[in-house]
C-alpha cells in the first residue's frame, strides 16, 4: 500500500509524524510535514551527503536491524544500539516518522502509515531543497551506488552513473562499483564523470609501483573557503569481493597514507578537510582518533543510519564521525561555521527521505522512466506472493535471507546453504507480490553463480569461525565487512566475545551433531574465485524458479544463532 501526498497528509491530521503535536485540519498537517525538512541554513560551508543507495532508483520499504551487536570497546555505542535503545541514544520520539525510519520498531504498521523511502526523484527534491537554500553546498556519494538493482547489473552500471550526474553529485568513493571490473570503472571516471564528478580514494594504489589509482582529494572553493575532500574506498574489497576484477589495484585502510593526504590538502592551504569514507563506522571511528587534522567522516559501508555526528577526540583535536544509511533512504546535511581559517562550529540533520512527504522531481523522474522502460517486462514478472514480512538488514539471517538459502537447500538438493552477509535489499510487507524484480534487488552483483560443494564439518566450522572473527574482532581494523554469513539448515551457538575460532559451536543438523570428519553436500553462490566462474546458474535464476514453483511463501522461523554472552547488549532486540 502507498499512499499519495495528500492521503498521508490526512494521516498526519490524526497522527503526531515525527513527533509533533497533533493537526485537526489539512493546513496544518502539510506544515507539520514541511517541518521535517525545514534545516535553517547555518555557517558558510555545506556539505550533503548521501552513501549506499545500491542503485535503487524508485521508493523501496526499507527495515533497520534489530540486531547490531557491539563488543570490546564498542559495547553500547553507537552504531550499535538498536530499537528502543536507540531511540533513548538519540533523543527521538517513539511513535512518530522518524522513530520509524532509523528503527525496526512497529515497521509494518509504520511502513504502511508513513509510505515508501527514498527513489531518486524524490531524493533529487531534497537535494535541490538543501542547495537552494545553501549556495555552493556540495554533494558527496559515499560509494554503492553502481550495484543493486537488475537494471544497474542489465546496462553495466550506466543508469545509475547518468544517474547521479542529473542528481548532481559533486564528489564519490567506491566499493562494489570496483565489481564491474577496473577497466569500467576507469572508463566511467575519464569519460562520464569527466569534469563532473570526482572519484577520490587515498587508499587505492597500483600493486606494481604503488601509483594512485584515483585522486586522493580534491580542494573544492565554497564561498571563499577552500575545502578538501580525500577519499577512502573499501579497505577490504579485494578479500570481500574477487579479486581477479581488479587484479593491479591494491587496498587497504592505509592509516599513514590518510594522514599523509590530510597533511597535503592542508599545506595546499585548505581550512576544512572531510573524508568520504567506506570503511563502516567502526573503522571510521578507529580512524579519526589516530588520524589528527580531519574535521569529519562522512562515513558508509555499514548502512548505520545515525542521527547525530560521534564526536571523536584525537591528539590535534576532534573529528565528527557520521554515517548516512542506505537505499537512499536518508540525506546528511553538515553545515560548518569557518572563521580564521577552521572551522569553530557545525550543525547536521541526517533527513529521512520519505517518499510521501517529497514532491517528485520531474526530469528525474522522466530519466527513471526512460532508463527502465526497455526491462519492465522482465522487471515486473509475478513470482510469489509472501505472507510475511521480507527483510535483509542485522548481523544474522534476516526473512529474505532465509527464503534465500531454503530455495537454494531445495533447488540444489543440498543439506546446507550459506548465502553471503550483504546488508543491501529491499523490504516488502505482507501481502506483496515478489516480482523479478524485488529478488534482484537481493542478487544483482556481478558474480552470481550458485555452487554445490561437499564441505567437511571441520571446513564448514572454520568458515563460520572466519566470518564471525570478520564481524566480531574487537579491533575494527581487523572486521573485514559484511555481515555474519546467512545459513540454512546448520544451527550453531555463537559467543562474539569469545577469541578467533572459538566463537561457534554446537553445529548441529536435523538434530545430529556436525561430525569434523564427516561430509555434508553445502549449497551457496556469489563465489569470489575466479575458478568458480560460471559454476552454477545464477542465483536468481535458481530462486525464481522455487518461488514459482511455491506461488506462496509462508512466514517462516529464522535459522538464528543461540547467542552467548549478549544478554543485556543494547544491539540485540530479538
Amino acid at each position: 500500500m502507498s499512499m499519495n501526498r495528500r492521503e498521508f497528509l490526512q494521516v498526519l491530521a490524526v497522527a503526531a509524524a515525527g513527533g509533533m503535536t497533533l493537526h485537526s485540519d489539512i493546513a496544518s498537517a502539510e506544515k507539520a510535514a514541511d517541518k521535517l525538512y525545514d534545516v535553517p541554513k547555518f555557517g558558510n560551508v555545506s556539505l550533503l551527503h548521501m552513501t549506499d543507495c545500491h542503485a535503487q532508483l524508485l521508493p523501496i520499504y526499507f527495515r533497520e536491524p534489530n540486531v547490531n551487536l557491539g563488543v570490546g570497546d564498542m559495547l553500547g555505542k553507537a552504531p550499535h544500539v538498536v530499537g528502543e535503545t536507540f531511540l533513548k541514544t538519540f533523543g527521538i520520539k517513539p511513535g512518530g516518522a522518524e522513530a520509524h525510519a532509523f528503527t525496526y520498531l512497529n515497521f509494518v504498521e509504520a511502513a504502511r502509515h508513513y509510505g515508501k523511502v527514498g527513489g531518486f526523484a524524490h531524493l533529487s527534491t531534497l537535494v535541490k531543497k538543501m542547495k537552494a537554500s545553501r549556495p555552493g553546498a556540495l554533494l558527496l556519494d559515499g560509494g554503492d551506488t553502481w550495484q543493486g538493482s537488475g537494471t544497474a547489473l542489465w546496462t553495466n552500471a550506466q543508469d545509475m552513473v547518468d544517474a547521479c550526474k542529473l542528481l548532481g553529485v559533486d564528489v564519490m568513493t567506491l566499493h562494489w562499483e570496483s565489481t564491474y571490473g577496473a577497466e569500467r570503472v576507469k572508463e566511467i571516471e575519464e569519460k562520464d564523470f569527466a569534469g563532473k564528478i570526482d572519484i577520490v580514494a587515498q587508499n587505492v594504489r597500483t600493486t606494481d609501483f604503488e601509483d594512485p589509482v584515483f585522486k586522493p582529494y580534491v580542494i573544492k572553493n565554497i564561498n571563499g573557503v577552500p575545502v578538501a575532500i580525500v577519499g577512502q574506498a573499501f579497505p577490504y574489497t579485494p578479500i570481500a569481493n574477487p579479486r581477479w576484477m581488479t587484479p593491479n589495484w591494491s587496498f587497504g585502510i592505509q592509516e599513514q597514507g590518510m594522514q599523509e593526504a590530510v597533511n597535503a590538502a592542508r599545506a595546499e592551504g585548505a581550512q576544512v578537510v572531510v573524508v568520504l569514507s567506506h570503511n563502516g563506522m567502526d573503522v571510521d571511528l578507529k580512524l579519526a582518533s589516530r588520524v589528527t587534522g580531519i574535521d569529519a567522516i562522512f562515513g558508509g559501508h555499514t548502512h548505520d543510519g545515525m542521527p547525530a555526528p560521534t564526536v571523536v577526540s584525537n591528539p590535534g583535536g576532534r573529528t565528527l564521525v557520521t554515517n548516512a544509511g542506505s537505499n537512499g533512504k536518508f540525506l546528511g546535511v553538515m553545515d560548518f561555521d569557518v572563521r580564521g581559517g577552521k572551522v569553530v562550529d557545525f550543525r547536521y540533520k541526517l533527513l529521512p527521505v520519505f517518499a510521501n512527504m517529497l514532491a517528485a522531481d520531474k526530469e528525474m523522474a522522466a530519466f527513471i522512466d526512460k532508463v527502465r522502460a526497455p526491462f519492465i517486462e522482465k522487471l515486473s514478472e509475478k513470482l510469489a506472493v509472501t505472507e510475511g514480512m521480507l527483510y535483509r538488514r542485522g548481523n544474522f539471517n534476516g526473512s529474505w535471507d532465509q527464503l534465500l538459502v531454503d530455495a537454494l537447500i531445495a533447488e540444489k538438493g543440498a543439506e546446507i546453504a550459506f548465502s553471503p552477509g550483504f546488508r543491501w535489499g529491499t523490504s516488502l510487507l505482507p501481502g506483496d507480490t515478489i516480482t523479478m524484480e524485488h529478488l534482484l534487488d537481493q542478487t544483482a552483483i556481478t558474480y552470481p553463480w550458485t555452487t554445490v560443494t561437499e564441505m567437511s564439518g571441520e571446513m564448514i566450522k572454520t568458515v563460520l569461525e572466519d566470518v564471525a572473527d570478520n564481524l566480531f574482532n574487537p579491533d575494527p581494523y581487523y572486521q573485514q565487512g559484511g555481515d555474519m554469513v546467512r545459513v540454512g539448515g546448520l544451527q550453531y551457538s555463537c559467543d562474539p566475545n569469545a577469541g578467533m575460532g572459538k566463537r561457534i559451536d554446537n553445529m548441529m543438523l536435523a538434530g545430529k551433531r556436525i561430525e569434523p570428519g564427516k561430509t555434508y553436500k553445502v549449497a551457496g553462490w556469489a563465489p569470489v574465485s575466479e575458478a568458480a566462474k560460471d559454476a552454477g546458474p545464477a542465483v536468481w535464476d535458481v530462486v525464481a524458479n522455487y518461488l514459482r514453483g511455491q506461488k506462496v511463501i509462508s512466514q517462516r522461523p529464522l535459522n538464528l544463532p543461540t547467542l552467548k554472552g549478549m544478554g543485556g547488549n543494547p544491539g540485540v532486540a530479538v
